[in-house]
């Protein structure tokens, strides 16, 4: 067994130069903050996700949830964010296949300052396409406390780097 890769703040090589190589399984990133305003709440809601504890404070505050709180959706968007300026590789992204066992185990209320951990869990190259691989991460959004408010699984394709042949 080998020792975990300690976390870091960001990969060796830049996210503009990043191709299915720099993937390392076992490899924990951490990258954010985005502070979400009530604004951002109430604007996500009304557009998006319009149910009272997302949309009017005074209902929220008679919610179970004692406030306002974002949609998960809203949560969800704001991970994608994070992921995509920070993690996902610029030349090398062939967009994912979906995401796995995405759970919303907190709620973000105004003021939580979000950031995104990411774990590679594995990677492997296309059998079928050897130019291109496949990386499964563990994604969570972590408050400012670092307490998780939603977890998910990602899949992503990636070209692999161009000067790297096709292993057999």
């Amino acid at each position: 067994m080998t020792a975990p890769i300690p976390p870091s703040a960001d990969f060796a090589t830049p996210v503009e130069d990043r191709y299915y190589e720099d993937y390392v399984p076992g490899a924990t990133y951490t990258f954010g903050r985005i502070t979400v305003t009530e604004e951002d709440i109430l604007d996500f809601a009304h557009r998006f996700d319009p149910q009272s504890f997302h949309t009017d404070p005074g209902a929220a505050e008679r919610s179970q949830f004692k406030g306002l709180i974002a949609s998960g959706w809203h949560t969800s968007a704001v991970m994608m964010r994070l992921y995509a300026d920070h993690f996902v590789g610029r030349p090398s992204s062939l967009a994912s296949p979906g995401i796995d066992e995405l759970r919303w185990v907190q709620p973000v209320r105004p003021g939580d300052a979000l950031a995104i951990r990411t774990t590679v869990l594995d990677a492997r190259v296309s059998r079928s396409k050897p130019d291109r691989g496949l990386v499964r991460t563990r994604v969570e959004v972590l408050n400012q406390r670092d307490e998780p408010v939603l977890t998910l699984t990602a899949m992503n394709f990636f070209l692999r780097r161009p000067d790297t042949s096709p292993r057999d």
